[in-house]
């Protein structure tokens, strides 16, 4: 891991995003009235999220294990795509850019699980940073 001991701890946020494709309208009006077989998939991708948002650390060797002390997960559908907006924040002396991007990847993943019975053309795409808050740079990436 890089040496991060000489760095102050700020308010660190990052937005990522992740967008799932389905391949008919019938999945979306599955998901709108919570009739997929596995499940609410809004509620339970966000559950997921949060869980694999608090797990970046475990799974990426350098990462370095940080207090999560915000996070938001939005949806917007529109048409056959699903936009996820995923926002972590921390106070702390390095960013959260992977920790967003990590939860975005884990809610689509999870959106993807629940909805293969109903819906075999799924994809995943665009998973990437939006917005970087804190530390020595501001990063923000029109979409």
């Amino acid at each position: 891991m890089v040496d991060i001991t000489h760095k102050i701890a700020t308010l660190r946020t990052a937005i990522a995003q992740a967008i799932v494709q389905v391949s008919s309208e019938d999945t979306i009006e599955a998901i709108k009235n919570n009739t997929v077989p596995k499940g609410d998939v809004f509620a339970m991708s966000k559950a997921a999220g949060l869980l694999g948002v608090k797990k970046t650390a475990d799974l990426l060797p350098d990462c370095h294990p940080l207090p999560i002390e915000y996070t938001d997960i939005s949806y917007a559908i529109n048409g056959l795509k699903i936009t996820v907006l995923f926002t972590v924040k921390t106070i702390y002396k390095t960013g959260v850019e992977v920790e967003a991007m990590h939860g975005a990847s884990i809610v689509a993943l999870n959106m993807y699980d629940m909805l293969k019975p109903i819906d075999k053309g799924i994809e995943i795409q665009n998973i990437k940073l939006l917005k970087k808050t804190g530390g020595k740079s501001d990063i923000s990436i029109k979409e």
